[in-house]
């Protein structure tokens, strides 16, 4: 497959068979709770952190199984990470994906219970023999996954990102904000294959050197989608972190410098991949892709 809207049209076909595989629901009151995670992760999204689990597991040629389970934990981190930010006490919208947040839908404390499952749910799945024969595999995606998503990663990010309108922030801590708080999972979705796979280092450092390109060039793109977007396009509300008095690239930079800058980083992630030839293309269009999409 050649067409990158093929392939991530593929790819959440792929991601909602898996997902609902792994979250049957179950009799009794835990079922409210599987509705919930369900809700949060069906359906919806990008599923480019998926995409690039599986296109770089294809670069190693990793089962497609064991792709499969490593890009549901990631969506499913993903996604508890979104429930938990759209709460009254985090960022406290109504909205995401263009259908009401998930403590809309049930209720904050059923929200919270989701985020919790969802979270766990990602380890049970990385953690499971299914994934790799190798258990020092599993166990080095166990640790690439938390350091990526706890304190020194995503939920670190959040905290920054809380305490982002009370300090001064300038071009580089906007940028430290964004590697925590979006980048490390991006990280983690690019080299994944590479661990599935027992790659070698110098490939695994190309992956990890385009993952922090793509991850700021998609930063920088939904800075200017905030500013320029379409809500209903982009199925949540808009502007929160201008009104919020948050600095983001597009505050710092203005909207034609950053728009400069997320094109000179797509580029230099796309170089990043010279070591792969050809077989990286789709990971090369998939660079590009994140500067240029509407939603």
């Amino acid at each position: 497959m050649t067409n990158l809207n093929e392939c991530l049209s593929a790819t959440g076909v792929a991601m909602n068979k898996e997902l609902e595989r792994l979250l049957p629901i179950s009799e009794g009151p835990e079922g409210r709770l599987q509705a919930a995670m369900r809700y949060a992760c069906l359906d919806g999204g990008k599923r480019l952190r998926p995409f690039f689990v599986l296109q770089t597991a294809q670069l190693f040629n990793v089962a497609n199984q064991a792709a499969l389970r490593v890009a549901a934990a990631i969506e499913l981190v993903h996604c508890y990470s979104l429930v938990h930010d759209d709460l009254p006490a985090m960022d406290d919208d109504d909205l995401r994906r263009g259908r009401p947040t998930c403590h809309k839908a049930f209720d904050e404390a059923t929200a919270i219970l989701a985020g919790d499952a969802l979270l766990t749910k990602a380890f049970e799945v990385v953690a499971a023999p299914p994934t790799h024969s190798d258990p020092a595999v599993r166990a080095e995606l166990v640790l690439a996954l938390a350091e990526a998503s706890g304190d020194r990663g995503m939920v670190g990010g959040q905290m920054f990102d809380l305490m982002a309108g009370e300090i001064t922030m300038d071009v580089a801590a906007v940028t430290r904000l964004q590697n925590l708080k979006t980048g490390r999972l991006i990280g983690f979705s690019c080299e994944a294959g590479a661990i599935l796979g027992k790659a070698p280092h110098q490939q695994r450092q190309a992956l990890r050197a385009y993952a922090h390109d793509v991850g700021l060039a998609f930063q920088i793109a939904d800075d200017l989608l905030d500013i320029e977007g379409d809500p209903e396009k982009v199925g949540k509300e808009l502007r929160k972190d201008a009104e919020a008095g948050k600095a983001t690239f597009v505050s710092l930079l203005g909207v034609e410098r950053a728009r400069a800058q997320a094109d000179h980083l797509w580029r230099q992630a796309a170089a990043h991949l010279d070591v792969f030839d050809e077989k990286a293309d789709l990971l090369r269009e998939a660079a590009r892709f994140v500067v240029e999409r509407k939603l």
